[in-house]
């Protein structure tokens, strides 16, 4: 019988000891987890916070494009306007027209919607008549021709319709891809291809551009002055 009983003592206090120790690991497996609970509450504010901060930040940019004229397609009365709007514009398009040639009428359709489209950058339009000293300047002798300028400096050009197909009915899509390529606006596509669709839709031969191409074109362009 004593012995019986020794057995029973001891069995109970391995039982309750046992106990005890899954308890203790059981509340120390309950306070790990609830620090990863508050480590990933505090994760989640702070990404919370920085998102915030940067979609004020982003209001703030757009407010201050806005307030410089960029979000429509504008016309600038002279040359002295020219200077200083992209002096206080980091990316400036401005089209360089002459009322009687229809293919700047072309310009302006796209222009018109790409101004919205990307508030990040200014666009222009200035009739080379009232311009004679910044065409002589910029060596624009073909028109229509957009002047691409970043950071105050004329980077690149679009010499008529040469890069865009050589048609008259390139999509808006060709001209926004095309400005991708010499990083005047935030352009989301493929800038290795030009849009498939439009190479499709018009049957044309697109070439790849790199910044060689792009910067190293020349002025007297094949591309037809309409006068």
């Amino acid at each position: 019988m004593a012995a019986n009983s020794s057995v029973d003592i001891f069995t109970k206090v391995m039982e309750t000891q046992l106990l005890k120790t899954a308890k203790i690991m059981e509340e120390q497996l309950d306070a790990e987890l609830g620090k990863l609970d508050k480590v990933d509450e505090d994760e989640l504010e702070r990404l919370k916070e920085r998102r915030l901060e940067a979609l004020k930040k982003a209001q703030q940019q757009k407010q201050e494009w806005l307030s410089k004229g960029h979000g429509e397609y504008r016309e600038i009365p002279s040359e002295r306007e020219f200077f200083e709007e992209v002096r206080e514009s980091k990316n400036v398009v401005c089209h360089f027209y002459r009322d009687s040639t229809f293919r700047c009428k072309v310009f302006d359709k796209h222009l018109t919607v790409l101004a919205k489209k990307h508030i990040e950058t200014k666009f222009l339009k200035l009739n080379v008549e009232k311009a004679p000293f910044l065409c002589e300047r910029l060596r624009i002798k073909v028109i229509p021709t957009l002047a691409l300028v970043k950071d105050g400096k004329t980077k690149d050009y679009i010499v008529g319709f040469t890069d865009l197909g050589n048609t008259d009915d390139f999509a808006m899509e060709t001209l926004e891809w095309r400005l991708g390529c010499a990083g005047i606006i935030n352009y989301s596509g493929n800038l290795m291809e030009p849009p498939f669709q439009n190479q499709k839709k018009h049957g044309t031969n697109f070439t790849k551009l790199d910044k060689k191409t792009i910067r190293g074109k020349a002025y007297d362009s094949d591309s037809e002055d309409d006068d």
